[in-house]
């Protein structure tokens, strides 16, 4: 199944082809494969190049999917079990560099799950980001030094037919996608004053 972009002008095809499942094949994804979308978020820009990202990364089977899977809120919990790949993204608080609070490292990590997104789309692979996950549970169990801190949860896999998710789920999966009109995103001089294309 397919759910591209209706665009108001074009775009590139992989950025149009993008979109986030919630049903994935039990296909593994092999070690060569994830190390080039790894390798992929080593190159992701941040701020004083102090790249804060870091990566708990668990295969379905292991110990470490069980316990990613752990932290997730239940609505995750029912779908996500699908995917053979849970990424749990932490930045780093405090500048390498500096000493000093990042305050980028938000920003800089999400970067960082975007390059992740795109490498895998061009491996193949479909990504989908979770903010419904509990941040304390995963310090806890993962033993996330206090400078770090637990961002999103992601889950990677080869896309598979909806027809294996619960129907709620499934008519998420089919539904059409949505995006806010350019003209109410893009500004000119003062905020909200629409941009003159």
């Amino acid at each position: 199944m397919e759910k591209p972009a209706v665009t108001t002008t074009e775009i590139h095809p992989l950025l149009a082809r993008r979109w986030s499942p919630r049903s994935f094949s039990s296909q593994k994804v092999d070690p060569q494969t994830l190390k080039r979308i790894f390798e992929a978020a080593r190159w992701a820009p941040s701020s004083f190049n102090d790249q804060p990202w870091r990566f708990i990364v668990g295969q379905k089977g292991d110990p470490t999917y069980s316990r990613i899977m752990e932290t997730l809120v239940e609505f995750n919990q029912k779908w996500a079990s699908t995917a053979p790949v849970l990424i749990l993204a932490v930045g780093k608080t405090v500048s390498s560099k500096t000493g000093k609070p990042n305050s980028a490292f938000r920003y800089d990590t999400g970067q960082s799950i975007a390059y992740i997104t795109f490498q895998a789309m061009h491996e193949g692979l479909f990504a989908h980001q979770m903010g419904g996950f509990d941040a304390d549970k995963a310090r806890q169990l993962f033993q996330i030094p206090e400078e770090y801190q637990p961002l999103t949860v992601t889950a990677i896999g080869y896309k598979e037919d909806p027809s294996q998710l619960e129907e709620d789920f499934r008519k998420m999966e089919v539904a059409p996608r949505q995006r806010i009109p350019l003209e109410e995103i893009v500004f000119a001089d003062t905020f909200g004053e629409k941009f003159a294309w």
